[in-house]
């Protein structure tokens, strides 16, 4: 049987050097009780917030985000205009950054496209 080496600092256990046959029996179960801790704390802070891929590429890609999420609700501009109550123009000029929606705006549109106003931030 190996021994592991302790290491002390002012008097107390500081390091553990472990030599490479019990490491080698050992690293699966350390590295898969990691992933486990990893995966608890993400289900833990988890928001609820899911962001589909096709806006993911979309915005990566350039598009703004109204337009991603409009595209991936498969939406025209004349139906989320119609359904956030404001006009076509005014979609258009936000979905080509030439205008900022007011936060109201933004509301109706982020209702229209049912998702949160933070979905839909830059």
């Amino acid at each position: 049987m190996s021994k592991v080496q302790v290491i002390e600092q002012d008097g107390k256990p500081a390091f553990y050097v472990v030599p490479a046959d019990i490491w080698l029996r050992v690293r699966d179960r350390v590295e898969d009780a990691e992933d486990v801790a990893a995966y608890d704390e993400a289900v833990a802070n988890d928001d609820g917030v899911r962001v589909p891929m096709a806006v993911v590429k979309a915005t990566g890609d350039g598009a703004h985000v109204v337009r991603a999420w409009r595209e991936y609700r498969q939406m025209t501009q004349e139906q989320l205009a119609k359904a956030s109550g404001i006009s076509k123009p005014f979609l258009s000029q936000i979905e080509g950054s030439v205008r900022a929606p007011s936060l109201a705006s933004l509301r109706r549109i982020a209702a229209a496209l049912g998702v949160s106003v933070g979905a839909l931030a830059d």
